[in-house]
């Protein structure tokens, strides 16, 4: 019997979750057994779980789960540990292409016989994502950006203040297209919108978004592969009010945008970084070094040109809409998930973990 068990997510403001009561129910019925951490800053609460026949345990218990349990969560694990790790891991742990501490995390598996089958890495055979929150990464992105805008617009001396989860797209959109009329009406237009990967899935969300939110179609610039081919820096960028990255970066390439092009003559005043590769020493938008937070979700950028420019940098947008996020994923992460049954004979896990063992290879030389 396969044993999932749904750690509650630390990270400050995480409200998503792997595992949905739904999906359980599912997984249930094939005969796995589901332990689920209380939380009280899941999105779902305990009672759906329980509902659905998972095993309520402690927060924060899994270090004493089974040893063949698989400990399935989101984002990092707990900060201030550098113990060793046994168990199976399931979740985003953003190591494997050289960011910040990299090597500090896969030692601790390496210590204790542990395993990292990333989410970020379970591909199919042409390497596409089998589950990923890029729709509502782009969505929610977009959406701050154009809260931010308006704030500046409406606000110009006080500082955006914290963001709270949203209950569904429909109160989001609302809200935003509100927020809008009200800086239209004092600047006397919408924004313009440089989507960048604008055919993947980040990118479709953040152009969704902003057609939903009541942007014309031609303030929306969708840019990809084609239009970015001849390499950056691209001034283009500088033309718009709101630039949203949502590439997924697996190579250096040229900048986007430079330091010294922020003291130009610019018309950008928003910078989303939904890719959010803040310390890949690849970031293709080299212009600022931290990450911002729900309860500080800009940063400003220090330039000679007096026109103010801030940057969202938010590492888990999608928990932005934490419910819709976490059942679009969990949906399309079920079909592998019951896999774990035949795990040996499962090109997705088998994949995963080859990885992992590479990149414990380098982190152990």
């Amino acid at each position: 019997m396969v044993h999932l068990w749904l750690r509650a997510e630390t990270k400050l403001n995480e409200h998503r979750a792997a595992l949905t009561p739904s999906a359980c129910k599912v997984l249930l019925e094939n005969g796995f057994h589901i332990s689920v951490e209380r939380s009280s800053e899941r999105i779902f609460d305990d009672e759906e779980y329980e509902q659905k026949g998972c095993t309520l345990v402690p927060t924060l218990t899994w270090k004493n789960a089974p040893a063949d349990a698989y400990i399935i969560g989101l984002k990092e694990l707990p900060e201030n540990d550098d113990s060793p790790l046994s168990h199976q891991h399931i979740f985003f742990a953003h190591c494997y292409k050289n960011q910040g501490g990299w090597k500090d995390i896969l030692k601790r598996f390496i210590k204790g016989n542990g395993t990292i089958l990333d989410l970020e890495f379970l591909v199919d055979e042409k390497g596409r994502r089998i589950a990923a929150f890029g729709y509502h990464a782009g969505f929610a992105g977009t959406a701050l950006g154009l809260d931010v805008w308006t704030n500046q617009q409406l606000h110009p001396t006080q500082e955006f203040s914290k963001v709270e989860p949203y209950p569904d797209e429909n109160v989001l959109i609302k809200y935003i297209q509100n927020r809008l009329d009200g800086a239209v009406a004092v600047r006397g237009r919408r924004p313009r919108i440089m989507v960048m990967g604008a055919l993947g899935r980040c990118g479709s969300g953040a152009v969704d978004c902003a057609r939903k939110a009541g942007i014309p179609e031609e303030n929306i610039i969708k840019w990809d592969i084609e239009e970015t081919k001849k390499g950056g820096p691209f001034k283009e960028i500088l033309e718009c009010d709101i630039f949203v990255n949502c590439i997924y970066l697996n190579q250096k390439i040229p900048p986007f945008l430079t330091k010294e092009m922020l003291d130009e003559g610019r018309q950008l005043s928003i910078i989303v970084d939904v890719s959010c590769d803040t310390t890949n020493p690849n970031n293709p938008i080299p212009v600022y070094n931290v990450n911002t937070t729900f309860d500080k979700p800009t940063v400003s950028i220090e330039t000679t040109n007096p026109h103010p420019i801030e940057v969202i940098s938010i590492d888990h947008l999608p928990t932005l809409l934490p419910r819709e996020a976490s059942d679009y994923f969990a949906k399309d992460l079920l079909p592998t998930l019951l896999e774990l049954k035949n795990r040996e004979s499962s090109n997705v896990w088998q994949r995963a973990e080859k990885i992992f063992k590479e990149k414990c290879a380098l982190a152990d030389s």
